[in-house]
């Protein structure tokens, strides 16, 4: 039982840092890169008009908060869990590609941004959280 429980609190903790720290990261991304002249970033709609008006830098924290929202999340999911560390850890970056997939659909993002982020932000930084870990030996 006790296992059970280390692995349930891994999901929900690496579930609940993760998202943390990705919201945090697009949170202050307008204060490091500012959005361009006239967008409206807070709202989806404003979100959705102004993507055209986006360059690559744009698209730096959106990425990093991708990336290590996935990277943290797994790697506390791999510490807390009591077994199959690696399955668990995955199973955050999967929880987030998810949400990735999904945003891909609500916010017109351009397709080399799409590619990179579900290619790149998700599975392989959940993976890399395992492996920071250690127990990959």
């Amino acid at each position: 039982m006790k296992i059970i429980l280390k692995n349930i609190l891994a999901v929900v903790i690496g579930l609940f840092v993760g998202a943390t720290v990705n919201m945090g990261l697009i949170n202050i991304s307008g204060s490091i890169i500012p959005p361009p002249a006239g967008a409206d970033t807070t709202t989806m709609e404003g979100l959705k008009a102004a993507m055209e008006l986006f360059e690559a830098k744009h698209f730096i924290f959106p990425f990093l908060a991708h990336a290590l929202g996935t990277l943290v999340g797994a790697l506390l999911a791999a510490l807390i869990a009591g077994s199959h560390q690696l399955k668990f850890a995955m199973v955050i970056g999967v929880f987030f590609l998810i949400g990735g997939i999904t945003m891909v659909f609500q916010v017109p993002s351009p397709l080399w941004f799409n590619v990179l982020d579900l290619g790149v932000a998700y599975l392989p930084m959940a993976w890399i959280g395992w492996k920071i870990t250690g127990k990959g030996r």
